[in-house]
């Protein structure tokens, strides 16, 4: 099994460095060589008609860093969102890695818990595909935080779980199905809260930081149990996670956050518009 994840992850590395282009963003803001070109090519790509000249980039722009994610104007973001991933986190690691654990104390066999993980994982996939298609009638913010409720509701109903391997399946799925959606509606948040030159950065400080929650979850459930938790009461508490990063995100200002973003692509976009002329 790692020798499979392994040889297709290095696979895949030069498919993603020779094939996967750079935004009309970035390449606009960083103008490496031959941004014109790539800019074009871009555009053709997202059905824009092309350029003639390279926008001019302004010298505060050209002197943004990597470090303005904790500058004053984002700081604020920053810790909002990593909070928010970490909680969720926190619930959604508890699923993946104390499902199988729970079934077989529950008296079931080894392969029926790794059965119970399948369903959840299976949920999970379903869940982060059908978020991406409900983000294209459901507002990002709102949506996201319903599903990260659903996922508290979830864990805290599979806590409760009767020892019934159809019953613990369904329940896995569900708390899979909208755990994973969450992430992705994390993911996506984290996209649309930081400015082009800090994105990338922030998205691997959030996601680093966060993932802290990984490594939380499995101890933290681990300890409740072995002082004397029963399992609903658990799961309630793991499952409180995800609730409390729906309660964060609810002082995360998309509306500011979008401004700010639309501001640079404003001016990146007008900047075309002027070279096009």
């Amino acid at each position: 099994m790692f020798y499979f994840g392994a040889t297709a992850t290095t696979i895949l590395l030069p498919v993603v460095f020779f094939l996967l282009p750079e935004s009309v963003h970035w390449l606009t803001r960083k103008q490496p060589a031959n941004a014109l070109e790539r800019i074009n090519r871009a555009l053709k790509r997202l059905g824009h008609s092309t350029v003639s000249a390279v926008p001019e980039v302004q010298e505060s722009d050209r002197k943004k860093s990597v470090g303005d994610i904790f500058s004053p104007g984002l700081i604020g973001i920053t810790l909002l969102v990593t909070a928010a991933y970490f909680l969720h986190i926190i619930t959604f690691y508890f699923i993946l890695k104390w499902t199988p654990k729970i079934v077989a104390d529950m008296g079931f066999a080894a392969s029926s818990a790794g059965r119970i993980l399948t369903w959840a994982n299976f949920g999970g996939a379903l869940g982060g595909a059908v978020f991406g298609i409900l983000t294209a009638r459901i507002g990002l913010k709102p949506l996201t935080i319903t599903i990260l409720a659903l996922t508290a509701v979830g864990v805290t109903i599979f806590g409760r779980t009767p020892a019934d391997l159809d019953t613990i399946a369904k329940l896995a799925a569900f708390a899979g199905f909208f755990g994973n959606a969450g992430v992705s509606g994390l993911y996506s948040i984290v996209a649309y809260a930081f400015p082009t030159h800090v994105r990338a950065t922030g998205t691997g400080f959030v996601i680093g930081v966060g993932r802290g929650g990984a490594v939380l979850a499995p101890i933290l459930a681990g300890f409740l149990l072995e002082t004397g938790s029963s399992l609903p009461t658990v799961g309630l508490v793991m499952g409180s996670g995800s609730l409390l990063a729906a309660l964060v995100l609810i002082f995360l200002k998309m509306g500011t956050d979008g401004r700010v973003e639309a501001q640079d692509k404003q001016r990146e976009l007008s900047s075309m518009a002027r070279a096009r002329a």
